[in-house]
């Protein structure tokens, strides 16, 4: 699996003109997942968003973790994140999971973090959608549980 993790005061998904999710500060998380991912995959994933020392404490140091501060967590679905931009002009998606296999490890990321206690949303799997955020910092880092 791959992510992208951004730091964010609030962010939202629109579907159809219409806001589905939202959050206030927290991590907006854009999940890819490969063909080769497993339930281990999103486990690693987990432990290391949730835990990663990414927000600033009283000293202005990036010191807390989004439990620490009790933030919100917002979790998109992006397969383009396998593309393969190498050769030629147009993106290879070979690496990507199968629709069958990405949702159900897709939707148990959703679920592990959930019983963590943590307060999240999520995209639509599949669905075509806007994101609207305030990155603060600005604050993106690229997880790949792969290079573990």
């Amino acid at each position: 699996m791959k992510v992208v993790i951004q730091r964010v005061l609030n962010a939202s998904v629109t579907v159809d003109s219409k806001i589905i999710s939202n959050i206030n500060k927290g991590l907006l998380v854009l999940t890819g997942v490969s063909k080769d991912d497993v339930f281990k995959d999103a486990d690693y994933l987990i432990e290391k968003i949730l835990n990663l020392r990414i927000f600033e404490d009283n000293k202005g140091k990036m010191n807390l973790s989004l439990l620490d501060i009790k933030g919100e967590i917002l979790i998109v679905s992006q397969f383009t994140l396998l593309g393969d931009t190498r050769k030629g002009r147009r993106p290879s998606f070979d690496k990507a999971a199968k629709p069958d296999k990405a949702i159900e490890i897709y939707n148990y990321f959703i679920e592990q973090i959930k019983l963590k206690g943590i307060n999240t949303s999520s995209g639509i799997f599949g669905a075509m959608m806007d994101i609207s955020l305030v990155n603060n910092g600005p604050v993106t880092f690229i997880i790949d549980s792969k290079q573990s």
